[in-house]
């Protein structure tokens, strides 16, 4: 980047830090570009997954308990509504990266490669000077896909990736196998599941000693990155696999919840719709899911938060006595939210409900100490922007985020989409329109008066102005283009690590062997 781009860059974050409240390392003046581009800030990316964005203390909920990620919005910025682009894993991860919508980056399915052409934020602040790393679930194809970070260490859940990655290759080093996870995610053994499985839902304490269960192993990762920071030009992106299911804590964190004490979420209904069921089932029957089992389930959904925001005050507390917190741009959020209940469906595959596609976003900035609350419509798309900007270097022209550093960032609608496109929404701040194709289905929402999106008013005249307004915008947002298959490249560029394994994956017969015989031991006790 030329040096004039640069200071541009930085003059843009300075207008920008007043929503923000970011300060210099130095004092809360800071009033050159040049200091942005001199200080180069730690950059701190938490993303957790399937994380419901009001299942959070600081988010208004009753029960749970989330004291660091709490304190980390007293002293940062809570966004009250923020909405991720694709409600699916991998898509909403690349839009995370690159600040593209999903039929922009075209990468829509949990087995997709972001192009190597498109920049990313990662990339950018590589380009920039910055050493960048990630530990945890990032879910790409191929495993160790270089989308800019030097160095990644993997705990992957979805897909091949578990048999490429650094945690399954540990466990098997230490003759450990994450039963509960094989058995909820991998169809040659949920199709043999327990009983028990079924009956709760797969809400059922992790079968690994604790240091071994995911959340611990990645924090664990994370904590030895961090550990090597210097005082300012890091970048760490850590991915937790939870909350996402099967809900299996640690067998000492399960009991931290009681099912029956605990507050149902705004809007469990006592059935399914049948436009719901039409369009999916559910991964566990839907209409099949009683009250007790959903309370089961929240409770051990709950007691995974707690247990990643346990780390998150590790990570936080290594920061502050390294001395580098105060240069240290953090940043929270998830790929998705999660129904829990509303509708009467639980995880995620329906119709995008606010449940499912609001999500946490929780950012602090360096030496930030007051917090603030934003109900600006924000988007992932975002965050690259936003991150970029407060580094002090300019985002690719094609992202499509807003700098939220900027305090009248927010749009007046929001939009996502769903199943490679063939269901898109709109929201504003008081409506919601949805349009699905398979099967045929038109939503409308009046958010003011019905928040919880029961009473669909599609063919109310009295809102076709509204409707048909809001079905322009999604015209417009998405664009004629081709429905094609997400794009896959097994041949796309890949980091060069000692930990990443052969390309030819020669390794996989083995690891694969190791499982199934594990497996067919538990499974067969």
């Amino acid at each position: 980047m030329k040096r004039r781009e640069f200071i541009a860059a930085g003059a843009a974050s300075v207008a920008a830090q007043r929503l923000l409240g970011c300060q210099s390392a130095s004092g809360p003046d800071l009033t050159a570009a040049e200091d942005i581009a001199a200080r180069r800030p730690n950059i701190l990316v938490i993303l957790a997954d399937q994380h419901r964005a009001d299942c959070i203390g600081v988010y208004g909920n009753p029960d749970i308990r989330t004291p660091h990620l709490d304190a980390l919005a007293a002293e940062g910025v809570r966004y009250e509504r923020c909405f991720c682009p694709y409600p699916v894993c991998t898509p909403s991860r690349y839009s995370l990266l690159s600040g593209r919508y999903v039929h922009d980056h075209g990468g829509s399915s949990n087995r997709c490669t972001l192009r190597s052409e498109i920049e990313t934020y990662p990339k950018i602040l590589r380009q920039g000077g910055y050493r960048t790393a990630a530990a945890g679930k990032m879910h790409f194809t191929p495993t160790y896909l270089d989308v800019g970070f030097d160095r990644m260490v993997l705990s992957e859940q979805d897909g091949e990736g578990r048999w490429d990655d650094d945690y399954h290759r540990e466990l098997m080093a230490h003759d450990l196998v994450d039963f509960n996870d094989l058995e909820d995610q991998r169809r040659e053994y949920r199709a043999q599941a327990r009983s028990e499985y079924w009956q709760h839902c797969g809400a059922l304490a992790s079968n690994l000693p604790r240091e071994f269960h995911s959340t611990e192993w990645i924090a664990r990762q994370a904590l030895q990155i961090l550990d090597g920071w210097g005082p300012e030009g890091n970048l760490l992106m850590v991915g937790f696999i939870k909350p996402h299911h099967p809900f299996d804590p640690p067998e000492e964190l399960k009991d931290l919840y009681d099912p029956a004490a605990l507050t149902l979420l705004p809007g469990w209904t006592p059935g399914c719709a049948a436009h719901d069921l039409a369009l999916n089932k559910g991964y566990f029957p839907h209409d099949k899911i009683d009250e007790a089992q959903l309370r089961r389930a929240m409770a051990y959904y709950y007691a995974t938060i707690e247990h990643v925001d346990m780390q998150i005050g590790r990570m936080i507390d290594l920061l502050r006595h390294k001395g580098v917190l105060d240069n240290t741009l953090i940043v929270y959020t998830s790929d998705h939210g999660e129904y829990l209940g509303s509708h009467h469906l639980l995880l995620k595959g329906g119709y995008m409900y606010d449940p499912l596609v609001r999500v946490p976003l929780i950012i602090r900035c360096p030496g930030a100490a007051r917090g603030g609350v934003s109900k600006n419509l924000v988007s992932l798309v975002d965050v690259p922007t936003t991150v970029l900007h407060q580094a002090g270097l300019a985002p690719d022209p094609a992202m499509q985020g807003l700098n939220l550093g900027d305090e009248d960032a927010g749009r007046e609608m929001v939009f996502a989409e769903s199943a490679r496109g063939s269901q898109v929404m709109v929201r504003t701040a008081g409506r919601k329109l949805i349009l699905g194709d398979t099967p045929p289905m038109r939503l409308f929402f009046d958010l003011k008066d019905d928040p919880l999106e029961m009473r669909n008013h599609i063919e109310d005249t009295a809102y076709g102005e509204e409707v048909a307004v809001l079905t322009q915008a999604l015209e417009a947002w998405r664009r004629p283009v081709p429905r094609e298959e997400a794009f896959v490249d097994m041949n796309a560029p890949i980091i060069q690590q000692s930990n990443v394994p052969p390309r030819d994956n020669s390794h996989r017969d083995a690891i694969i062997e190791y499982y199934r015989q594990k497996m067919a031991q538990d499974q067969g006790a």
